[in-house]
């Protein structure tokens, strides 16, 4: 048996409010935060250069 056919009338249609709230568009998601994906991995450094060690200098890859 699924989880749904334990659940009442009231509580699947909680359950599909909740499934339709967090559908977000992308431009929806950005307006409410003010900042796009691309912002965020801005701020958590995934595009910083990587510095190696060759024959004593570093450079960066």
């Amino acid at each position: 048996m699924k989880l749904v056919d334990h659940l009442t009338r009231e509580q699947k249609q909680k359950l599909n409010q909740l499934k339709a709230a967090g559908n977000k568009t992308p431009s929806a998601w950005k307006n409410e935060h003010g900042l796009t994906r691309k912002d965020w991995e801005e701020i958590m450094g995934l595009n910083r250069d990587t510095y190696v060690r060759r024959y004593g200098a570093v450079r960066r890859r």
